[in-house]
């Protein structure tokens, strides 16, 4: 894990000293609202519908306990006792105190954290597979990448007033969980005859326009990467639209000049740029790649694993759900869901925080990860205290056996938090969850994404939702489009729109009659939603959905 260094502790600590500045001049009435605003976005301070919100940056997701349980400490001293994961594996306060910001600021810095570049125009906290350095099917590590992009987009003079945000995501296996196609910029950690290298995708996005990524350059030698991400960046940034900001992302840029365009002229960006970079680059990565060296993982017999996962079948429900193959023998990556049946998706109490911390101290070797998709990672855990680490998680309302199965919804906050949103999605998540647990079906359904966002920058991720649902304002009531086939992995794909919206009082009886169509039309039992779809088309879904509907109105 990365640690900072004397510049690092400095840079935050002076950062912070100003902004403390300038809040204390917001106060006492020196500054506006307006000309407060881009001082605060630059400290990751948003206004909600509330209040101030502030959110915290979760480099490529990467905690250790101590970081944890300050997050806890934030929580309780300065919010409402709980903080929100995000899908930027960033941890949100909804509820903070102006006057309070700063210290808490100065409390993240304690533990090498920060809220930098968590919002506005720039680039943002740049994440990974929160699997990365514990996968048996990873390349190697991404971390360190992300670690070298970190550095290098921090204040960097030139991108810090973009055209629009930036976003960046990095891989290192060809399972691609770190959704980099759905990013401005994604990388994937590649070998080639020997060498570790780079897959650079360009132009993904959601939002009001989603597209998926296109590859830009299928091969970038280590020495060359920080070169040639300047080079689309500042190619971007000359050509971005800042006359419109719906078409300002680099996807809407890709799109009008075409992908050949850009890359002739990132190409010729890059001869430019590519001699004042040196070779100090390597120096300062393989620096990066030694935070990340592999713990000492332990030999020990998995007898207490065994045996517990053949006589206890709530223990065996958890662990078939919720644990992914590790590439240590022995091991196994623990995913914690914070998305127990009826609760808000992403949420977890400070006790729920300061409990994943002490099991990761104990038991984890010092790491836990956030995952994009709003739960919790103990990457490296020997299956020997599985036993115990369930029966913990169990006691503190963490042992929910649903990792990928249809309660495991990615929510953005909604009406309930967001001035943007058009309509509620915590409430439609805790139903929809809180239904298929009284039918029993979870299980029986299998794997299943659904995602939900309350407006069309769909800060839910629903375009690559298996289902995914879009709430929307229809002359002052809230209304639910509905899209099918999305898919945010590598073979990732946009979803398809059903037809017209839904209520709010009849969202859940719609994704009932989705799902009843799909377990009455599936191949067999290992089929899944996604597969079936691609399999049968849209035809015996948008029949469930409206026709079914409509007979049971005219009864």
């Amino acid at each position: 894990m990365y640690s900072y260094n004397e510049f690092d502790a400095a840079f935050v600590a002076e950062r912070n000293r100003q902004f403390r500045a300038q809040v204390e001049r917001r106060i006492d009435g020196s500054l506006t609202e307006d000309e407060f605003k881009p001082l605060r976005l630059m400290n990751g301070l948003y206004l909600q519908l509330h209040a101030y919100m502030l959110r915290v940056a979760i480099p490529y997701g990467t905690l250790n306990s101590r970081q944890m349980r300050q997050l806890a400490l934030l929580a309780e001293k300065w919010d409402k006792g709980y903080g929100h994961f995000t899908t930027r594996q960033n941890i949100q306060y909804n509820w903070p105190e102006l006057r309070d910001v700063p210290d808490m600021l100065d409390a993240l810095a304690e533990v090498e954290m920060h809220a930098i570049q968590t919002s506005g125009n720039t680039i943002r906290n740049v994440t990974a597979d929160h699997f990365a350095g514990a996968a048996a099917d990873e390349v190697t590590d991404p971390r360190p990448v992300a670690e070298l992009l970190r550095q290098w987009s921090t204040d960097h003079p030139e991108f810090q007033f973009l055209p629009r945000k930036f976003k960046i995501a990095v891989t290192g296996s060809e399972n691609d969980r770190a959704v980099i196609r759905a990013h401005d910029i994604g990388i994937q950690v590649v070998e080639r005859d020997g060498q570790i290298g780079y897959r650079i995708l360009v132009g993904g996005g959601l939002g009001r326009t989603p597209m998926i990524g296109k590859v830009l350059n299928d091969f970038v030698a280590q020495e060359d990467l920080l070169p040639y991400v300047e080079a689309v960046v500042s190619v971007w940034n000359l050509l971005g639209r800042r006359d419109n900001k719906y078409k300002a992302r680099i996807k809407i840029t890709v799109h009008e000049h075409g992908i050949d365009d850009i890359r002739a002229r990132v190409d010729a960006a890059y001869a430019r740029i590519r001699p004042s970079f040196g070779g100090l680059d390597l120096d300062l990565f393989e620096d990066i790649k030694s935070a990340f060296a592999a713990p000492a993982f332990s030999q020990k017999p998995t007898a207490l694993f065994d045996t517990a996962y053949q006589t206890d079948p709530i223990f065996r429900a958890w662990a078939d759900t919720n644990l992914a193959e590790h590439r240590a023998p022995g091991y196994a990556i623990v995913q914690i869901s914070l998305k127990a049946h009826g609760e808000t998706p992403g949420d977890a109490t400070a006790e729920q925080m300061r409990v994943m911390a002490d099991l990761a101290e104990r038991f984890g070797h010092d790491e836990l990860r956030i995952s994009h998709e709003q739960n919790v990672i103990l990457p490296h855990v020997h299956k020997s205290d599985l036993p115990e680490i369930h029966a913990t998680l169990k006691k503190h309302g963490l042992a929910t056996a649903n990792i990928g199965l249809i309660s495991d919804i990615i929510a953005c906050p909604g009406m309930d938090y967001c001035a943007l949103a058009t309509a509620r999605s915590i409430p439609v998540a805790q139903q929809i969850a809180t239904r298929f647990d009284e039918l029993k079906l979870e299980h029986e359904i299998g794997d299943l994404k659904i995602k939900i966002s309350g407006c069309i920058n769909a800060c839910g991720h629903h375009h690559v939702g298996h289902i995914g649902i879009l709430g929307l304002d229809r002359a002052g009531v809230e209304n639910y489009q509905i899209t099918l086939g999305g898919d945010g992995s590598e073979n990732a794909s946009l979803g398809e729109r059903t037809g017209p919206g839904f209520a709010y009082d009849e969202i859940i009886p719609a994704i009932e009659r989705l799902i009843a169509a799909y377990l009455q039309h599936r191949d067999n039992p290992e089929e899944t939603f996604l597969a079936a779809y691609r399999r049968l088309g849209m035809a015996p879904f948008k029949a469930a959905l409206y026709d079914e509907a409509q007979a049971y109105a005219a009864e």
